[in-house]
């Protein structure tokens, strides 16, 4: 995996300003490639399924990944998933991303579904959250609860809440799993939801737009967020902190810092980032970036 030198990234903030006004101007970029006339067309988030950068493409380069494992930070990219059965899920094939093998206190996993098919539960005392980027599915739980989730909506399942997913056609799922580290006096609940539906949230010194799709309150121990920047928008904070994360970049593609390398991602690619290192982003590209974003919170790091 080849990263990005120090004078390359300088030159690239150099540009950031300039990339808007050339975006917007007739020229070199004001060209519409294949792929922007096939993205007006397609439903939300379908580069995360049929990704640009998938095994089809790589054929003239065998053993080719971008796929990137290091000790405070990974990158997976779509042609390093692996799917098999997930225990429990019938007829579904899911595919590990991020799991404690790698250094995280919580696992993300997608789940594929083809038709007739029902989710199985979490272990023990494991809280489960659920993100639809293709299809459609229904959520039931054991008080007879019935919620229909489509792309963009997502469900927050509480610890040894007996609940199913099921779905009659495809349907493609993001999942993150933790142990629950509860506080006395403090219960979750079943929460479900959809992006469109959040208010957006002040963020001081910064300029991307954020949305929470979790309460804030001390009973929940992790928030999932979405972020979204403009072509040539960029971080203002080089981050540097005790959570960890879990990250799918939904649309668009851009520069990711971790730790001392800089990687192209793009819609589909997936990141782990472990406390401490330092992180960072900007959005290239023609169109939005936007991505799911895993925090641990609310909780002392002793």
């Amino acid at each position: 995996m080849q990263s990005f030198s120090p004078f390359s990234f300088f030159f690239l903030l150099t540009t950031l300003s300039y990339v808007r006004t050339v975006l917007t101007q007739d020229g070199f970029c004001s060209a519409p490639s294949i792929l922007d006339a096939d993205s007006n067309s397609q439903p939300l988030y379908w580069k995360v399924t049929n990704p640009t950068l998938s095994p089809s493409h790589l054929q003239d380069l065998p053993g080719f990944t971008r796929s990137v494992i290091k000790k405070d930070h990974a990158l997976i990219t779509p042609e390093s998933h692996v799917f098999s059965p997930l225990p429990d899920w019938t007829n579904t094939l899911g595919a590990y991303l991020i799991t404690p093998a790698i250094g995280s206190h919580f696992v993300m996993y997608l789940a594929k579904m083809q038709g007739s098919r029902r989710s199985g539960l979490p272990p023990s005392d494991v809280e489960r959250f659920i993100f639809v980027v293709q299809g459609s599915l229904v959520l039931t739980n054991v008080s007879g609860n019935i919620h229909k989730l489509t792309v963009d909506s997502y469900a927050y399942l509480p610890p040894n809440l007996d609940h199913a997913a099921e779905t009659d056609a495809a349907a493609t799922l993001v999942i993150f799993e933790r142990r629950y580290s509860g506080l006395e006096n403090h219960v979750t609940e079943q929460i479900v939801g959809s992006t469109d539906k959040q208010p957006l949230l002040e963020t001081p010194g910064e300029i991307f737009e954020l949305r929470k799709l979790l309460p804030t309150t001390l009973a929940y121990d992790f928030n999932v967020h979405i972020m979204d920047f403009q072509p040539g928008e960029f971080l203002n904070v080089k981050e540097v902190h005790y959570n960890q994360h879990g990250l799918l970049l939904l649309e668009g593609q851009g520069i990711y810092r971790l730790d001392d390398s800089w990687y192209p991602i793009q819609a589909g690619d997936v990141i782990w980032m472990a406390p401490f290192v330092p992180q960072w982003y900007a959005a290239l590209g023609k169109t939005r970036s936007r991505y799911l974003l895993y925090k641990d919170v609310n909780r002392n790091p002793l």
